[in-house]
């Protein structure tokens, strides 16, 4: 008795960790024949648990039901839950503090000795900043990333930069998180081009569909990809430098949001970056404090030459 009941909870992690899984795998995994695995199946949905067959491949995979089942964390996972609802009572999305004290608050009277003292000792070292920018809408990133998961078309209200509204029709890929702000990545229908968009200047529309075959995405770097479009292709000028200091110690000055960086070297790294004002850019990088080359684009090269006279005729 204690060998199936120990069985059924290593079946019902298994079916946790991914969407499908077959009939053989799940035997492989557990060491049994496929005509246990079925009977172990049963178990679970006498015991409440929507295991749903999968059509056309002799799988199954875990339903949604009528109440949350029991969810089985490993001990890394169950400290990244823990403190990621505690940073989310901090209030890095919009109405979802009170829940998530909530939920914290169960998990915490569960969690055993060792996992408790590793989550207190990461939240007693972290001190979070105070943050009064745009925050996220939680219905609206869950509904995202449902439609990103099912490849559903998504149709939303999308307000720019400048005020303008217009409604877009989406393929969505991924959703991007830069610590301040989320971000979509998505193949936008209208203007067949891949696009990214700020989550909290959209507005989803119901229903989603149909469904679409996913596209190669844009980059294999997405979060790369998302800090070039939000921090250089928006602006009317797109600039690159070369910084004399390694990528590690300029990205603890630049933002992912302003800046793109790529390590050249152990002792350099080429940051590219974006604005309206040739004088922001300069006044931005010469700021920082580090030894730079500007190579483009052409009028910020020649801009450069006309400061430093400028400067040097000040200095005289």
């Amino acid at each position: 008795m204690w060998e199936t009941s120990a069985r059924l909870l290593r079946l019902l992690s298994l079916l946790q960790t991914r969407r499908d899984w077959s009939g053989a795998e799940l035997a492989e995994r557990l060491e049994i024949t496929p005509r246990t695995v079925r009977r172990d199946i049963d178990r679970l949905r006498a015991l409440g648990y929507p295991v749903l067959a999968t059509a056309g491949t002799a799988g199954y995979r875990l339903g949604a039901g009528a109440d949350l089942p029991p969810l089985l964390l490993d001990d890394d996972e169950a400290v990244a839950v823990a403190m990621g609802l505690r940073t989310a009572a901090g209030g890095s999305i919009t109405g979802i503090e009170e829940t998530s004290v909530r939920a914290l608050a169960k998990l915490e009277q569960v969690l055993p000795s060792r996992l408790r003292h590793r989550v207190n000792a990461l939240q007693s070292v972290t001190v979070p900043m105070a943050h009064a920018g745009p925050t996220a809408d939680p219905d609206t990133l869950t509904a995202i990333a449902a439609a990103c998961r099912d490849s559903l078309r998504l149709r939303f209200d999308y307000r720019a930069h400048d005020g303008t509204e217009s409604l877009r029709t989406t393929e969505p890929h991924r959703l991007v998180h830069t610590g301040r702000r989320w971000y979509l990545i998505g193949w936008d229908a209208g203007r067949e081009d891949w696009r990214t968009y700020r989550v909290d200047r959209l507005r989803p529309r119901t229903p989603t569909g149909p469904r679409f075959t996913p596209r190669t995405p844009p980059d294999v770097d997405l979060g790369g990809y998302t800090s070039r479009a939000i921090s250089t292709s928006a602006y009317r000028y797109q600039a690159r430098f070369t910084l004399h200091v390694s990528a590690e110690t300029a990205a603890e000055r630049i933002a992912p949001t302003t800046g793109a960086l790529e390590p050249v070297d152990e002792r350099s790294c080429t940051l590219r970056t974006g604005s309206d004002s040739l004088d922001e850019l300069l006044v931005y990088v010469a700021g920082m404090g580090f030894d730079f080359e500007v190579h483009e684009p052409p009028e910020l090269v020649e801009h450069v030459r006309v400061l430093a006279a400028r400067l040097g005729r000040a200095a005289g």
